[in-house]
């Protein structure tokens, strides 16, 4: 094929950080690919044609999108009509399923092989969208084991290609230099609070976080990784909610360091979670939403733990301290634990240690989906 065109969508900054991995990753194996959709300015600088920006589409919570509703449903028409329009050989889209199954609809009506990365968690909820995809999508590529078994179980056509962040190698920079960087105590033990990557989140998880912190009265160094994503305004407003003196809580810009050098850490449910499994830090998960959209999630969230790394190992093998369990006793007993408890941190530490082995597979996730991609293409197209 001369001139393959393939239509991405990555709509949010998780699924442009592997769209912008792709890109690469296919021109390698056809080096006068095309590209065109919805995603940000990572993969615009490699060439990708932005029918939609992801910036324009990427509104999270409820009532924000109630409010954007008429614009966003303006950007998705667009898509529609430039896969009408120039009839990509190939679609791959990237999580974000409240467009994406839609868009996976209309490229099938198409005859548009649709390959879909990073499932949407239809497994938790929303089982009923598990129709679409066994319509729609021509191969599901999946980053957790667990998710290829429940696809196959539907009749869809799926693969575990690995977790990309189990590529990643350990932070290199060293306990020194990031001590030296941060004024940062290194002879004395690190606890990582991490309470999530955007700003609601931090509001709702961090003050519990703080108090126990207060609590643990021991010579520790409080380390907050943030956000890059956060505006300087939202920093200045976390940096505010810190205790002047007591506990001291420093605000650093690498998370996988944080990780990699605190003793334990405490970490609010989302991906970096995985991430805290990968480096093998011990941690616990907490969270804390809203009370009206706990009760709905409650009714409607059919799964038997809420950490992501609990799921994968069908067991609880970290803390899990959700909602009215989020407390800052229930976190300062769980942090005693991790911190001085050498059986439990040695138990916690082999089980992450197996964890992080069933995310990684044979070959590269980005590789297996450049070359599956290419694969349904077929020559003929």
């Amino acid at each position: 094929m001369a001139h393959p065109k393939i239509f991405i969508s990555a709509g949010e900054a998780s699924g442009e950080h592997y769209a912008a991995q792709l890109i690469p990753a296919i021109r390698k194996l056809s080096p006068n690919a095309e590209f065109f959709g919805l995603g940000g300015q990572r993969m615009e600088a490699l060439g990708f044609r932005r029918i939609v920006r992801a910036e324009d589409v990427a509104v999270m919570g409820i009532t924000e999108i109630i409010r954007h509703i008429p614009r966003i449903y303006g950007e998705y028409r667009k898509l529609k009509a430039s896969i009408a329009r120039e009839k990509p050989d190939a679609a791959i889209l990237i999580d974000f399923p409240d467009v994406n199954l839609s868009l996976a609809r209309t490229l099938h009506k198409l005859g548009i092989p649709v390959i879909y990365f990073v499932s949407p968690q239809l497994w938790a909820w929303k089982k009923y969208r598990i129709r679409r995809v066994q319509r729609y999508v021509d191969r599901m590529l999946v980053i957790f084991p667990f998710e290829e078994a429940f696809y196959r179980e539907h009749q869809v056509e799926a693969n575990f290609v690995g977790h990309p962040l189990a590529e990643l190698p350990l932070p290199s920079i060293s306990r020194k230099d990031f001590a030296d960087q941060y004024r940062l105590d290194p002879s004395i033990p690190w606890v990582g609070l991490l309470p999530g990557s955007r700003f609601k989140e931090i509001r709702l998880n961090l003050p519990e976080m703080i108090e126990a912190a207060r609590q643990l009265h021991e010579p520790c160094e409080f380390v907050l990784p943030f956000a890059p994503t956060l505006t300087s305004e939202q920093v200045a407003h976390v940096q505010s909610m810190l205790p002047a003196v007591d506990p001291r809580i420093t605000l650093v810009k690498d998370a996988r360091a944080t990780l990699h050098h605190a003793r334990a850490s405490v970490v609010a449910s989302g991906t970096a979670t995985v991430e805290a499994a990968l480096i093998g830090n011990p941690f616990m998960v907490v969270y804390r939403v809203s009370g009206l959209t706990y009760s709905v999630a409650k009714r409607v969230v059919k799964v038997p733990h809420v950490a992501m790394v609990n799921l994968i190992a069908g067991r609880e093998i970290v803390p899990e301290l959700i909602q009215s369990d989020f407390t800052a006793a229930n976190v300062f007993s769980h942090l005693k634990n991790l911190l001085h408890d050498e059986k439990v941190r040695s138990k916690m530490q082999a089980d992450l240690a197996a964890l992080g082995a069933s995310l990684r597979a044979a070959a590269s996730p980005i590789e297996q989906v450049a070359s599956i991609t290419l694969e349904l293409m077929g020559p003929a197209r």
